[in-house]
């Protein structure tokens, strides 16, 4: 790689509290390389996205690609053995890099904290370099504090601390609080290239690694452009090729056929595949929500058991384990009740999806409290046994075609004037906390993040698109649910958040997601340039 025209990154937002401690020259630098080498390239990936989607909605049709066939076909590939601190994954807990969440989620039991710059921020940037400072903390073992409610949150010299894996944005965001040659440097880079910088010899030093999970990727180029970034961070630091591993959230529909192309890409970084649910529905429509025959019913009902979820996830773990990866399944977002017959319906519905999960052959699965971990844990090591994962359970007996991966008509149905309800209250209660800088909030009993409002906003554009709702009665619930909420939060930005529900489920063109549209407008906050 060239090094002689790199320049490092401009920042562009106001100075914060320890933020020098990240935003090092040296560290902007090595962004700006990353930025140099793979810039272009992603520009490039993110319009063969838009061509690919055209060419979709247009009829041609999605099949496991034939040029891949021989990769498939071949049996003796196999990806790398599993990273120290990833042997064992049977409880995986996910949230927000933030001081209260590292505490609580490292010391949680847990075997895994993903620490979640995607989803679960709202990626303002005090809370983007305000994780990175987190992470760095929690590695040195630094974080103690006390809350102004009095609660005491420290990690111990003794403690045994679950291995963090981040999740650093998706390849379709921007972070406009950095310049490079006149344009903000893709957020993914940022995520990934200061936590890579700071952390990855200090992880290895404390016997783990630079370990990452990778969202939102749709096809076999994009999981080859991460693994050509790893190995130049790898080269540019002195560290090992290999070092680092990579989970990939199989979340989106075109991702499905290409399971094994993905971990092919990234077998010598490889650490598995992950069940993503309410992303999966989300592109699902994203990307066939023009066909009456992908028409989905309320949310509620479309379960994990139906046939084509069921398809999704039993190809997922034959895949990862004819090719020696772990499958790690879906998130358990509920939240504890505090009386006590609430909360055995709240542990008794998640030890039912666990079960599902690990019979099925995962060797392990993601919560969202740390109130789960026992019971998810629970039932994997009923499951497993002694055993650190199930890798051994081949699913020979799988055998999955496109149209079972494609058959949501034999779950299709009209929505309810509840789900309707739900997916607007839900998705306007998640676009007021967003825009108020919380990327992880309590709605109704579960921890919602930026997929739920996802599948919540494009599943009403789906049903007034096809006229199975209409328009007049979706904008009188609007208002209620807005009332509603400005009573409860009167300070919040609720009208905003209502202008965002219009702009992104209401248009006549479906935005592909909420938050580049809604970070432009709202999230960023830039100062005189430092650099």
């Amino acid at each position: 790689m060239s090094t002689t025209l790199t320049r490092s990154p401009r920042v562009l937002a106001a100075p914060g509290d320890r933020h020098d401690e990240i935003l090092t020259p040296a560290a902007l630098d090595f962004i700006g390389r990353l930025t140099a080498e793979f810039g272009e390239r992603r520009a490039g990936l993110l319009k063969e996205r838009r061509r690919q989607t055209l060419r979709l909605a247009a009829g041609s049709p999605l099949d496991f690609p034939m040029v891949t066939s021989a990769v498939r076909a071949d049996p003796t590939w196999r990806v790398a053995p599993p990273a120290p601190g990833l042997m064992d994954r049977r409880v995986e807990i996910t949230g927000p890099p933030q001081r209260r969440m590292a505490v609580n989620a490292l010391t949680s039991g847990a075997n895994v904290w993903m620490a979640d710059f995607e989803d679960a921020t709202a990626p303002t940037w005090d809370n983007i370099i305000g994780g990175q400072i987190v992470l760095l903390d929690a590695i040195e073992r630094r974080i103690d504090f006390t809350t102004d409610d009095g609660k005491h949150y420290r990690l111990g010299a003794d403690d045994r601390l679950a291995t963090i894996v981040v999740r650093p944005r998706g390849w379709h965001l921007d972070e406009e609080h950095l310049e490079y040659d006149g344009r903000p440097v893709p957020a993914a880079l940022v995520d990934f290239g200061l936590y890579f910088f700071h952390c990855a010899q200090r992880q290895i030093d404390a016997g783990h690694g630079p370990y990452f999970y990778l969202p939102k990727l749709e096809n076999r180029y994009e999981a080859r452009l991460w693994n050509d970034i790893f190995v130049t961070a790898q080269d540019l630091l002195g560290i090992p090729r290999g070092t680092i591993r990579a989970t990939v959230l199989i979340e989106t529909i075109t991702a499905a056929f290409e399971m094994e192309e993905i971990l092919h890409e990234l077998r010598e970084h490889s650490a598995g595949l992950n069940a993503g649910r309410w992303d999966y529905l989300f592109s699902l429509i994203k990307t066939f929500g023009h066909r009456t025959d992908f028409l989905l019913p309320d949310r509620s009902k479309v379960t994990m058991t139906a046939p084509f979820m069921r398809a999704y996830t039993e190809l997922l773990v034959r895949t990862c384990h004819r090719r020696g990866a772990h499958a790690i399944g879906g998130m358990a977002a509920q939240v504890p009740a505090k009386d006590p017959a609430a909360n055995e319906a709240v542990l008794a519905t998640v030890r039912l999806d666990k079960e599902r999960e690990a019979e099925g052959g995962f060797d392990g699965s993601w919560v969202a409290h740390p109130g789960l971990v026992p019971v998810c844990r629970e039932v994997f090591d009923t499951v497993l046994c002694e055993r650190p994962h199930q890798l051994d359970r081949t699913r020979e007996d799988v055998e999955v075609t496109p149209a079972d991966l494609l058959s949501v008509r034999r779950v299709s149905g009209p929505p309810t004037p509840e789900g309707v309800r739900t997916n607007i209250a839900v998705a306007l209660g998640y676009f007021d906390a967003w825009l108020g800088g919380q990327g992880a909030v309590a709605i109704d009993g579960l921890m919602e993040d930026a997929a739920t409002a996802e599948i919540a906003r494009v599943q009403i554009w789906q049903w007034l698109r096809h006229r199975v709702i209409d328009r007049e009665s979706v904008l009188n619930v609007l208002d209620e649910e807005a009332l509603a909420l400005t009573a409860v939060r009167p300070w919040a930005p609720v009208e905003e958040a209502r202008r965002l529900f219009e702009r992104t489920a209401l248009a006549a063109e479906l935005p592909l997601f909420f938050t580049p549209d809604a970070y432009s407008r709202h999230l960023v906050q830039r100062a005189e340039a430092r650099r």
